[in-house]
């Protein structure tokens, strides 16, 4: 039998969001260099049967909807979360969602999330590693940050393509072999480096993928910073406690290497479980949820990280 488990890191693929990358003229095959699978509502509602998810938290993965036209993301960002709010309005006690923001557009994106938390009931929102170029953690996006932090919210974030890619390498082609993994990790260390999470405590922020290449960095920016910050050339920080207040789901192939980096790093009750379906085959998924089950590190805290730990994290003890 399944093991029961809430699910964080849950993609949909509705129709808005098929339309806007037509709209936009991005084809997210040739652009990530990987499948772009097929979803539709019952299938969802099928995976979950399948793997045992209770409960899934739904976002919108890449490509990212804002290629330099703000209001025409702002259009588009609204239309899709008008339609994952339906979805989720239908299966009140299975589905949630994240609200996807027009980043880097800042006001339209305040706007967009407080409609998303006032009218669609939205549990969080979801924020690129970049939006057109601008990375979190830039001081552009501070009046979001700041908006975040008044509503306590929890944001997902998800890996963009960043704007340069070396070419003529394999990693140029299947984006998330390296290149999401690699942008997360400069995401997070941009928001560290640049204070955002020391400012703002109250957002809860989710990193995905099992921290990506954050646990063996965080030893390296720390020691650098012993040389970096006397000579000024860095502000201070201190790096674990930055990582011990983020939140970590750990959807891929987590076992055996990044799993244990990052429980070097993680707060035991900032473990999520998270699929990454459908980009992750149900096959698959079902795999890795088994081995994550039986391996001794987890089992210890396996109820925390497959169920209660986002039970807390979003409130949802308060859901039917």
């Amino acid at each position: 039998m399944a093991i029961a488990s809430i699910d964080v890191h849950s993609h949909a693929l509705p129709k808005a969001y098929l339309d806007a990358l037509a709209e936009l003229g991005v084809n997210a095959v040739e652009e990530d260099g990987f499948p772009t699978p097929t979803w539709s509502e019952d299938a969802h509602l099928r995976f979950m049967e399948e793997t045992g998810q209770d409960f899934c938290i739904l976002s919108i993965s890449t490509p990212h909807i804002n290629r330099g036209d703000d209001e025409l993301a702002a259009r588009l960002a609204r239309s899709i979360n008008d339609e994952l709010a339906a979805i989720c309005w239908r299966h009140p006690d299975r589905l949630g969602f994240a609200t996807t923001l027009p980043v880097p557009a800042v006001e339209a994106s305040i706007e967009e999330a407080r409609r998303g938390f006032d009218e669609l009931g939205a549990l969080g929102v979801k924020l690129p590693s970049n939006g057109a170029g601008i990375y979190l953690g830039d001081p552009s996006l501070e009046p979001l940050m700041a908006f975040l932090e008044e509503r306590a919210a929890v944001v997902t974030i998800h890996p963009s393509l960043p704007s340069a890619v070396p070419q003529g390498i394999f990693t140029a082609g299947p984006a998330p072999l390296f290149e999401y993994i690699a942008d997360t990790t400069r995401a997070i260390l941009n928001l560290m480096a640049h204070g955002v999470i020391d400012r703002y405590p109250r957002i809860k922020w989710v990193v995905p993928h099992a921290g990506s290449f954050i646990p063996p960095v965080a030893y390296r920016v720390t020691g650098i910073s012993q040389v970096l910050v006397p000579a000024g050339l860095m502000e201070p920080i201190n790096v674990m406690e930055n990582l011990r207040s983020l939140y970590w789901d750990v959807a891929g192939d987590a076992r055996p290497v990044m799993l244990e980096g990052l429980l070097h790093i993680a707060d035991p009750t900032h473990l999520l479980y998270g699929s990454d379906t459908p980009y992750t085959p149900t096959p698959i998924v079902a795999r890795n949820k088994e081995g994550l089950a039986g391996d001794p590190s987890i089992a210890p805290i396996a109820q925390a990280v497959f169920r209660d730990n986002a039970v807390r994290l979003y409130g949802l003890v308060t859901r039917g």
